[in-house]
């Protein structure tokens, strides 16, 4: 028996119980997430976040389950299709997202890069505007400031910064 992963849309913020309705009927789940930073009300925190909300993977070998089961599930809201077969996703795919993990949850690379123009979404020099110097890969990037007509390096956690 082959086993594929196949893409399965669920009902809003219901995931996680799609999940566990789907692997109790004995079918293997990927639900990737990641941290991300939100503010609200003047306070940030760090949540958890769906990689791709309403989405999660799904291992089923071709020949032992049934299709129909997975979009009569509590939780989801149907498989992804495409010519009414289930729509199958290479191996690969998942494998390298899954390669990304640290403790559970999916890294993601810096969205800023040498020379773009940034925006301080965080902290002291909140909504100022300056230019990446130099990006490595521990998150931390060097921006350049123009602060009373002097250029000031600022090195900060790439989380604080959006690019514009």
């Amino acid at each position: 028996m082959k086993s594929d992963w196949y893409v399965v849309q669920t009902l809003v913020r219901s995931e996680v119980k799609a999940c566990a309705n789907l692997e109790r009927q004995g079918f293997t789940t990927y639900f990737p997430r990641y941290s991300k930073r939100r503010r609200h009300a003047r306070r940030t925190e760090i949540v958890t976040a769906p990689l791709f909300p309403r989405y999660l993977f799904v291992k089923a070998e071709t020949g032992l389950h049934r299709w129909r089961s997975i979009n009569g599930t509590f939780g989801v809201s149907r498989i992804v299709e495409f010519g009414g077969e289930p729509a199958c996703i290479d191996s690969d795919i998942v494998n390298g997202i899954r390669s990304r993990e640290c403790e559970g949850l999916v890294v993601l690379a810096p969205q800023v890069r040498t020379g773009a123009a940034v925006r301080f979404r965080d902290g002291a020099f909140y909504e100022s505007i300056g230019l990446v110097e130099e990006a490595d890969d521990e998150r931390r990037v060097l921006v350049l400031l123009d602060i009373l007509g002097r250029k000031v390096r600022v090195n900060v956690d790439v989380a604080a910064l959006e690019a514009i």
